[in-house]
């Protein structure tokens, strides 16, 4: 499925939607391919909403969202967004969430591949960081990331709920990666330039990888060859049913838009039923 633009609350509902949909057998598994107008500031499901500098997202006018998956804070501009919705019995994401995660991981390799990069994705279990988790998704390693070089380049979380299974991710493509910092809450400037520079040195945007600049056109017709090639998939290009933007816009309206859920202040337990 690919999808048009849209505000964060609605990317966000349109995935909650497809997947309640698939999990009632009323939709296929999905691979949604999507992008962001106007750019918006993701945060995990349980990260705090102090994390937001709420001033500075509206001045520059960025959205703001909570995510119905774990992780850290993204900034979606100038990238390719995929979700990957499938029924609790399908096998490509049976197992256990890592299980899981490394079978996805091995079409996001093959995507790159097929764009020119040389990526890799290996198990590793993070070091300890004594200060804390940092607030930005792209400096904080985990199980199956995706790198070229030592440098992050897709992160993705994973969803399990009694409909199914939601893994959405990010691959940036052009641009700052440090701008997220600037919508961020940190004690200081010099706290924010700190953690800038820890994300150049830990993740990069596949032109810097490529030397060139990707469309996401060509992005996205990469990822639907890879998913195809890799997992043994048949596609059937599609668009929302009637039915999935109806849900999807009252996911938006009442629950991604809500005040209530996108800044409550404490960690929550993790989304799965």
């Amino acid at each position: 499925m690919l999808s048009p633009p849209l505000s964060g609350a609605l990317n966000m509902a349109v995935d909650e939607a497809v997947l309640e949909s698939v999990g009632q057998g009323l939709s296929l598994p999905t691979l949604r391919l999507y992008a962001w107008d106007p750019p918006c500031l993701s945060l995990g499901y349980a990260q705090p909403g102090s994390d937001l500098d709420l001033p500075a997202l509206q001045q520059r006018g960025w959205q703001f969202v909570r995510r119905p998956t774990g992780g850290r804070a993204i900034l979606h501009t100038d990238e390719l967004t995929y979700a990957v919705i499938a029924p609790p019995d399908e096998p490509r994401v049976a197992g256990s969430v890592l299980e899981s995660y490394q079978r996805l991981s091995m079409a996001l390799l093959r995507a790159l591949q097929l764009l020119g990069a040389q990526p890799h994705a290996e198990e590793k279990s993070p070091a300890p960081n004594p200060s804390g988790p940092g607030p930005v998704c792209f400096e904080v390693p985990s199980n199956f990331e995706i790198t070229v070089e030592g440098k992050k380049l897709v992160g993705s979380a994973q969803a399990r709920r009694k409909e199914g299974v939601l893994q959405h991710g990010s691959l940036p493509l052009v641009g700052d990666l440090t701008r997220i910092t600037q919508g961020l809450a940190f004690p200081d400037e010099a706290a924010r330039a700190r953690a800038a520079e820890r994300l150049l040195q830990r993740a990069t945007t596949l032109e810097a990888v490529l030397h060139r600049r990707v469309s996401w056109d060509e992005a996205a017709q990469a990822f639907q060859e890879a998913f195809s090639q890799t997992l043994g998939l048949s596609f059937q290009p599609d668009a929302l049913s009637p039915h999935e933007w109806a849900r999807a816009q009252t996911l938006s309206a009442e629950k991604y838009s809500d005040p209530a859920w996108l800044l409550r202040p404490l960690s929550a337990p993790k989304p799965t039923a």
